[in-house]
Formats: C-alpha cells, structure tokens, sequence
C-alpha cells in the first residue's frame, strides 16, 4: 500500500508517483505564469463582481456533465474534488481528501477526507456522500462521458467510516488518482446526486465549493455568489478560507469582436476564446493576454468509421495528409499556438511527437484516392462508381477559431479532390451527437491532462463514438491504464498514439491553447492544470 502525500518512501514509491504524477508543462503571456498580475505587490482586496464575458452555453449546469471550456470555467467554482493537480509540477494533491493510500497494483485507492467540510446546503461531506456520487456516475448518460470513463471498471466504492472511502476496481487503473483532480469527478451534496440528470442540467446542483449557482438563464448568464465560512480550499491556493470576489457574473457573449470590444470599453473584465484576429486590439491598453496550453487530444476532425467512404483508411490518411496545419495556425490561432503532431498535446504526459505522420503532403493525399479508385471529375471533385467524394464536418460555435479554421480545412480538401460541406450544430447537442453517431466528422478537442484520455475517446470497450472495429489498439489502452510502470506506460502510450496517427482514425489539426483577455485591475486568475480556471484567489484592485 502507497500513501500519499507523505514524501517518505523508497525507491518503489518514487517510480509509482512519477506514474501518477507527471509533469504538466506551461506557458503564459504578459505575466509570465499563467496568471493576471501574478508579480503584483499590493495586498489583495475583498468584495466585488467579476463579469466574465464567454463565447457559448453548453445548456447544463452539472459539473459532472460538462465538458465545454465556456461553461467550465464558472461550474468550477461550485465544486471541490478529492484532489488537485499541480498546474507546474502535474503532482496531485490534497484537497477534500488530505491523503490517500493506493495499492501496490492500483486497482485500490483509499481517500481520508477532511473533517468539518460541508455543502452550501448545509450538509457535511461524508464518505457515503463520496460514495453515492461514484455509485451515480455510470446513470450519468450521454452527458456524463468523461466521469463514466474515469470509472471504468469499478468493482465498489466502500464506506470504511464516516470520513474514509474506498475506491476498488477489478483491474490496475493507474489514471484514476489523477480523474479525482478533475471536474467531472467534482463532489455533489446528496440532495443533488438523488436528482435526474436532466435535472441537475437544468436547476444545477448544490457542491461545496467557493461559489455557489445563484441563477443560470440558458445561453445568456450564470452567476454565483461567495460562499460564507468557506475554509477547505484546495493545497495549492493562496488565499485560506472565503473568496476574495463577492459575486461572478458569466455572460454569453457569442460575436469574438464584441467580447473584445467590452473588454476594451470595462463593460467585462475577462473574455474567453481570443483569436488572433483580436490580439492587436489589446495589446498595449488596460488588458492583459493570459494562455496555457491544454493537454489532453487535440482539435481535431473526429471521423466516423462506420460511414463506407471512411472505412477506407486510404482516405482517411488521405485528409491527413491534405491538411496544411502550419498555414491554418498562422491564419486562425492565437499566437503561440502549435499545429498538431500527434492526438496528443505536447503538454500531456507520455506525449510522441509524429510530426513526420502529421506533415502536408497533397500530392501524397492525391496519390492515395488515386489508389483507392477515386478519379478527379470535370469540377475538380473525385468520384468513384457514380458517388462524389464528399464529406460533411459538424461543428459547434464554442470557439471564435472553429469556423475560419474549418473553413481553410474545408479550401484544402477541395484542392485534392474532396467536397466538404460545413454544417453549424448547437453546442447544446455536441454529446448527443456523437453518441448518435450521425455524422461524417465532427471537430472537436478533449482536455485531460493525463494519457488515459486515449482510452475515454478510443476504446471500442467505451462510448466508441468514432465507430472504430476492435482492433490491438484496444489492448495498448487497457494495458497503459494498468500498468504500474512509468517506462512502460510510457511505451503503450507511445504505440496507442502511433496507431492512432497511422490509421488516421481521427485528424489531428492543431493543439488548443486557451487565451483569455483580462483586465489589468484583475489579479490572480490562475488557470489550472487542465487550462480552465480557479477564481479562489482572483480580486480586483
């Protein structure tokens, strides 16, 4: 049994935390760290609003069924996990548990959690409440993906006593430590977990967090307010006790320049989703630009499988090699953002770069529907037995850089031969949509910042929404999830990544890296180790 977090064990321990804890990498503008204001000298102050202007609304207000950055960022603030993660270090740390044993095979994880912790209902955190949410997760339904991948092959979740819970799985799963730092694994009160998940979506949920859901009004604004006596902060804030910020208002604000413009004028005080496009206007006035890479899978075209056209691996590699990635980054993204050169981000561990799979290489795309019997017609579109090599890409207005994005996509696979219609989904309906399996491709990205993130969006044993047939790939996921083996676990992840390029199950693009515009009387917004943000410490002055 392994104990966390105390430092002192031999050299077993020291190789099973590298495992479990590998490092998270970082880059910031303007304050250097990731941070507004992160060298300001002045004390902080207590009390005010902080209006965050946000591009889209996911359409719930359940942390555990969110997985849209937007709507993220403010349902953060209402729940508190087990643990956290260290945004500089990936070391995971105490939060409502204080520490925690895991087995030597990791297939047991033991949580201690903090006494005197309650939800803003009243209600204290026990084990059983722990207990009940775990027990929740896989009624979840479409909306719960990330948290029923977490805990995946659970065998109990077991009360030990009032303030002990023990997690047991039927085999090694050594990414679970790290799903307990993330907000799809958040704690709800009882009260909450009882409810249907359409009614959590609808009327939120009750955490114990530093904020609480005051009011949510669909597509246009959350706002919540400071928790009194709040005293259970994760290890790694600053600030011990209340918030500093009275109250957070997240508007929706879908037009990128009019989020920018009310930055600019001191309508806002932070803007989500900055492009390039809006850089220049603030720079060098009363904001500053903060951005992070996100680890986890890239932005990516996520093909269905199952469609007859993209069965053919021929062309599938085919829109891989057809799509410029540098040109799209210099066009769209913020500056500092990197094309894709793996699923994986740079910043999560056990990344590989396989650039050279990821190159531009249009005659190569050209010469592989040539192969596969696909002939150019008189309007410059490939055909093949009577039907036209056409593809429909569904997207979602979540990011400023979606459609331009796409639209560059879209220019240069019609230069090799392939007709792409675009077609706007709402943000709404990005689960159920890939649940449902109706479409060609849909772009996308998942933040993670740990591997098994491969497993949650590849598995055919799992929410398969890429409709990929079983394959060895399944067996490199299932064998890094177990592994207790940093070197090793580190060699599957490399295989599953290489498979994944090879075959072109999906189209890496571009890596996500989040931008935020923030006024410079906002100090301490810190992003965290999955790039959303923590607001605990944040104040204005």
């Amino acid at each position: 049994m392994i104990s966390h977090p105390d430092s002192r064990h031999g050299p077993r321990w020291v190789a099973l935390t590298a495992l479990l804890t590998t490092s998270v990498l970082l880059t910031a503008c303007s304050s250097g760290s990731g941070s507004s204001s992160s060298n300001d000298s002045r004390q902080p102050r207590s009390g005010g609003t902080l209006t965050f202007a946000v591009g889209s609304d996911a359409g719930c207000v359940d942390p555990q069924q969110v997985g849209s950055n937007d709507t993220i960022y403010s349902l953060r603030q209402v729940v508190d996990s087990l643990t956290d993660q260290d945004p500089r270090t990936g070391k995971i740390v105490p939060w409502l548990a204080k520490s925690w044993d895991v087995s030597s095979d990791t297939t047991t994880f033991t949580f201690h959690l903090r006494s005197g912790v309650t939800f803003s209902d009243g209600s204290p955190l026990t084990a059983q409440v722990v207990k009940d949410n775990f027990d929740a997760v896989p009624k979840l339904g479409a909306l719960g993906v990330l948290a029923q991948g977490y805990l995946s092959g659970v065998e109990s979740t077991t009360v030990v006593d009032p303030l002990t819970v023990r997690v047991t799985f039927k085999q090694p799963n050594a990414q679970f430590l790290q799903a307990t730092s993330t907000h799809s694994l958040g704690i709800e009160s009882s009260a909450s977990v009882k409810k249907s998940p359409q009614q959590k979506c609808s009327q939120g949920v009750v955490g114990s967090g530093s904020f609480t859901l005051k009011q949510y009004v669909q597509n246009q604004s959350i706002t919540l307010a400071k928790r009194a006596k709040y005293d259970w902060g994760s290890s790694l804030w600053g600030k011990k006790g209340e918030a500093y910020l009275d109250r957070l208002v997240f508007q929706v604000v879908p037009e990128a320049g009019v989020r920018t413009g009310s930055l600019q004028s001191g309508q806002v005080d932070a803007i989500s989703s900055v492009g390039k496009a809006n850089e220049a206007a603030l720079k060098g006035g009363q904001a500053s630009l903060l951005r992070r890479a996100n680890p986890g899978n890239v932005f990516n075209l996520g093909l269905n499988n199952s469609r007859p056209v993209l069965k053919d691996a021929k062309v599938r590699q085919a829109i891989q090699f057809a799509i410029d990635r540098q040109q799209i980054v210099d066009a769209v993204f913020p500056t500092g953002t990197q094309p894709a050169t793996s699923i994986l981000a740079r910043t999560t561990p056990d990344y590989a770069n396989l650039d050279s799979a990821l190159s531009y290489d249009a005659a190569r795309a050209k010469s592989l529907l040539d192969s596969a019997g696909w002939k150019t017609g008189s309007d410059g579109i490939r055909t093949k037995n009577g039907t036209r090599l056409s593809l429909a890409i569904t997207w979602f207005p979540n990011s400023a850089t979606n459609q331009p994005a796409l639209e560059l996509i879209q220019q240069q696979l019609k230069a090799v031969g392939i007709d792409v219609e675009l077609k706007e989904g709402q943000v709404t309906q990005f689960a159920t949509t890939l649940q449902s399996g109706d479409f060609d491709a849909v772009w996308g990205n998942v933040t993670r910042a740990d591997p098994d993130i491969l497993r949650s969006s590849f598995s055919t044993k799992l929410a398969n929404f890429y409709r990929l047939s079983a394959s060895p790939l399944d067996s490199l996921l299932d064998r890094q999830a177990s592994t207790t083996d940093a070197a090793k676990r580190r060699q599957l992840v490399d295989q599953a990544q290489q498979l994944i390029v090879q075959k072109a199950y999906v189209v890496p693009v571009v890596e996500l890296q989040t931008q935020l515009g923030v006024a410079k009387k906002v100090h301490s917004l810190d992003f965290d180790a999955s790039s959303r943000i923590q607001l605990h410490d944040t104040w204005i002055g």
